[in-house]
């Protein structure tokens, strides 16, 4: 079997191919999945880079996507032949939060999806959407489920609602195309006009340059009439988030969902608190609130963007890829 796994060395030299034993048979609770594809996300770039430590000889990639090819004693959820999906915290299936770290995420605290084959607990899976191919469903554990919780779940988006995505990225496209599926609108940053484009194609409202507009907040506020936005995907950290608070309405939704200018700095509490907004910190979701976006996405027909797929072997190619930040959408790797 096929794998890439960690050899110890910090950054993406550290990751080399592997032939690692057939994982065999599943047990009692557990399906056996082929897998064949998983696309990239922030943290795995942590993790394959050294940001994130995580035990020598990982095998990285938290998504995966498949086909059942065995089930073990008791499953009845699955048969053979499903296309499956895999979830981000194995272990939540519902309700409030249990977790507050990544000791049980695939491809952090245990091995991830950049492998041929894996058996697990037929919890660790959902079924994929229909008509999805396994490039497009190996987006949804991470990035889709990230965009799903933040507005819909935690946001109650509802139709006429304004939404304020940063970047062009996976979290941030898909959020763009489920708020304008229940009929938001919806405003994109970006530092590229190209990019701005290709989101206006998608059904974007407005699109800011924050290379020509510095204060975007200010100009959010502009464009929605001195109202503001009702929901802010954050993907930006502290870097953002004073503008990002500056845009959003009065008692708005901020959801922060990433930290790729910093983990830590300076809050404006005193906008936020006079503003009387509510900003929540998440991370992915539970594995009902994933088979409950695959529901509305089978509803809506949303198909995720892909920018470029690569094969197992390269990996490396993929992340520098994501590193250089040309891309607009998913990187997927198809296997």
């Amino acid at each position: 079997m096929k794998a890439i796994k960690s050899n110890g060395e910090a950054g993406l030299d550290g990751l080399s191919l592997a032939d690692l034993p057939d994982p065999g048979l599943p047990g009692r609770g557990e399906i056996r999945v082929r897998l064949h594809a998983t696309s990239l996300n922030f943290h795995d770039l942590g993790v394959v880079t050294g940001r994130i430590r995580t035990a020598t000889g990982r095998i990285p990639m938290a998504d995966g996507a498949g086909v059942v090819e065995a089930v073990g004693e008791g499953v009845s959820e699955f048969a053979i032949g499903d296309p499956v999906v895999s979830t981000f915290f194995p272990q939540w299936l519902d309700g409030e939060p249990p977790v507050d770290d990544f000791s049980t995420t695939p491809g952090d605290g245990i091995d991830g999806y950049a492998r041929e084959a894996v058996i697990t607990p037929a919890s660790a899976f959902t079924r994929a959407p229909v008509g999805y191919t396994h490039a497009e469903a190996a987006t949804l554990t991470t990035a889709g489920l990230t965009a799903w919780r933040a507005l819909v779940v935690n946001g109650g988006l509802k139709a006429g609602d304004t939404v304020l995505v940063l970047g062009t990225g996976g979290v941030s496209i898909f959020a763009l195309q489920l708020a304008k599926a229940m009929g938001a609108s919806v405003l994109v940053t970006s530092s590229s006009d190209e990019k701005l484009e290709r989101a206006r194609r998608l059904g974007a409202d407005h699109g800011i340059n924050y290379g020509k507009v510095k204060d975007w907040g200010k100009h959010v506020r502009e464009l929605t009439h001195g109202r503001g936005v009702d929901h802010v995907v954050e993907v930006g950290g502290v870097g953002t988030l004073a503008q990002s608070i500056e845009a959003g309405r009065i008692g708005g939704h901020l959801s922060l969902i990433g930290v790729l200018t910093g983990r830590a700095g300076p809050v404006p509490t005193g906008l936020l608190m006079t503003r009387q907004q509510r900003l929540q910190g998440l991370v992915v979701g539970s594995r009902q609130q994933q088979l409950d976006m695959i529901r509305a996405i089978e509803a809506t027909g949303i198909k995720p963007i892909i920018d470029r797929s690569f094969a197992l072997e390269g990996l490396t190619d993929a992340f520098r890829l994501q590193q250089a930040g040309g891309h607009f959408g998913k990187i997927v790797v198809e296997f």
